[in-house]
């Protein structure tokens, strides 16, 4: 991964955005697994409005390499600042239709892992009579709102263990940019 000199702003605006994503819903179907799966516009549905609300942008585009493509996929601020990585896109052949799924595949995994995006299966929540996207909104707007690094310490230690474990990467992120 490479990044801007500082990532101060950016960092402070993703925990912010990061504060709104609830998650993408596996909306989609992978017959071969019998699985679900949010698909690419799932996981931009689901963080779009927040990375626009806090001036953040994600550009992905494709790099040719010696060995394969490259995507790559950059998080810009309105600041000038940025961090970029790059993911190989791995494909099953050379065909368009196998190029176009890599690529696809490797766009929504890049997405998801640059802005801290998971995906939620909102069938099995509401089959057990919970509210885990709006008890997930909750929990980041509070790791959000920590001032401290001794508010956000409360905050943990106050959770349920599931919690806290759904929630790290949150946590990690607000530390950084409390420290």
């Amino acid at each position: 991964m490479n990044q801007s000199e500082s990532i101060a702003a950016l960092a402070a605006a993703l925990s912010k955005a990061q504060a709104s994503i609830t998650g993408a819903l596996k909306d989609s179907a992978n017959p071969f697994f019998k699985s679900k799966y949010a698909d690419l516009a799932a996981c931009w549905d689901a963080c779009r409005k927040p990375l626009t609300d806090n001036d953040l942008a994600v550009i992905q585009t494709i790099e040719p390499t010696e060995q394969r493509a490259m995507l790559v996929t950059i998080l810009a601020h309105s600041s000038g600042e940025w961090v970029r990585s790059y993911c190989p896109i791995l494909t099953k052949d050379d065909s368009p239709q196998g190029q176009g799924s890599g690529i696809t595949y490797a766009r929504r995994y890049a997405l998801a892992a640059m802005v801290g995006l998971a995906q939620i299966d909102d069938d099995a929540e509401a089959a057990q009579g919970r509210n885990k996207p709006k008890q997930d909104a909750e929990v980041l707007a509070k790791i959000a709102a920590a001032a401290t690094q001794a508010d956000l310490t409360a905050l943990f230690k106050s959770l349920a263990p599931e919690v806290r474990e759904a929630h790290v990467d949150q946590f990690s992120a607000r530390k950084k940019v409390l420290s």
